[in-house]
């Protein structure tokens, strides 16, 4: 896809629920707790199973290959720059990295009918962020504006300039039940979503530890505490992954954009120890939705490759520092 990295898209929950309690210290924590990437650092290591795709190079058949290994190496680091006196408009630094390999079985190419071997391939992906958030309120209910902008590219060199864009509004908040909603706007042409409507909802069931987690469109989760600072739960996400790939052969020369969709179903469990410190593990499946290679900067309408691929069983280990 790129959604610029989806827990962007819905960065406005947490801020928007806090809002109505007008508290720097309780916006923070409602973002932090549904997205581990926002805290003040956080690590994940990511590993996906064997799984087969095929390939498409301008809408021709051009290879199948079987994935034997992918796995990714996530690094965030979120660092306040400044927060007004009232408490309303908040500035924030946010730093990337991403280190993706790729590891391959046999790979059979079409026009030549031949099958090869492939060495691995690995990717770097390096962004910086500044977001600017601004609390107000409409119709008396809290609503929140949000822009950011961002840099990115990889190990050769910085790639691109995009831009993102959110307003959102509390309808409802009480003891058991937040909704609101809001928009996205992301400024960037290889966006496969360059806009959408988002909407939340939150409840914790009356005499239940069980609560239901709603960010449309980006997950459903069933959560529940087990044990005192643990915390399970179950669902589906919608998560977004790119990186830049350096062509030099006869068909491609230059820079491109792999932007890929992908559908995770499965549990986690997180447990807060130290006070500050969250570990986390998931698993479960991964299905990717879609994944299309553009030319830098091109809409993902104008993809040159498209690839197809198989489900695939993942696990996610994460470690997080958070202030809040």
């Amino acid at each position: 896809m790129r959604i610029r990295k989806i827990y962007y898209l819905l960065l406005f929950l947490g801020l928007t629920a806090a809002a109505q309690n007008n508290a720097a210290r309780r916006a923070g924590t409602a973002i932090t707790d549904k997205f581990p990437v926002t805290r003040t650092f956080d690590v994940q290591y990511e590993t996906m199973g064997r799984t087969n795709y095929d390939t498409k190079f301008l809408d021709q058949d051009f290879e199948k290959a079987e994935v034997s290994n992918h796995s990714r190496v996530k690094i965030a680091a979120n660092i306040p720059l400044y927060k007004s006196e009232s408490q309303r408009f908040f500035i924030t630094n946010t730093m990337r990295y991403k280190y993706e390999t790729y590891h391959y079985g046999d790979v059979y190419n079409y026009i030549s009918n031949t099958s090869a071997s492939r060495a691995d391939q690995n990717f770097h992906y390096l962004s910086e962020s500044v977001s600017a958030t601004y609390f107000s309120s409409l119709f008396r209910k809290p609503v929140f504006f949000n822009a950011s902008v961002t840099v990115d590219g990889n190990d050769k060199d910085v790639q691109r300039v995009k831009g993102l864009i959110t307003a959102a509004m509390v309808l409802k908040r009480t003891q058991n039940t937040t909704i609101t909603i809001g928009a996205a706007a992301l400024l960037d042409p290889s966006s496969i979503i360059p806009f959408s409507p988002v909407f939340t909802y939150e409840h914790k069931f009356d005499r239940s530890e069980w609560k239901i987690d709603i960010i449309l469109p980006q997950r459903i989760k069933f959560q529940r505490q087990l044990l005192e600072n643990g915390r399970f739960s179950f669902g589906t996400e919608l998560d977004s992954e790119n990186f830049y790939i350096n062509f030099d052969n006869e068909s491609l020369k230059g820079t491109y954009e792999l932007n890929q969709l992908e559908l995770k179903t499965g549990i986690m469990y997180e447990y807060n120890f130290a006070k500050n410190f969250i570990v986390t593990l998931k698993g479960g499946l991964n299905s990717v939705v879609t994944s299309r290679i553009t030319e830098k900067g091109e809409k993902t309408s104008m993809y040159i490759i498209e690839n197809k691929q198989d489900g695939q069983l993942y696990v996610n280990a994460g470690l997080s520092y958070n202030l809040f």
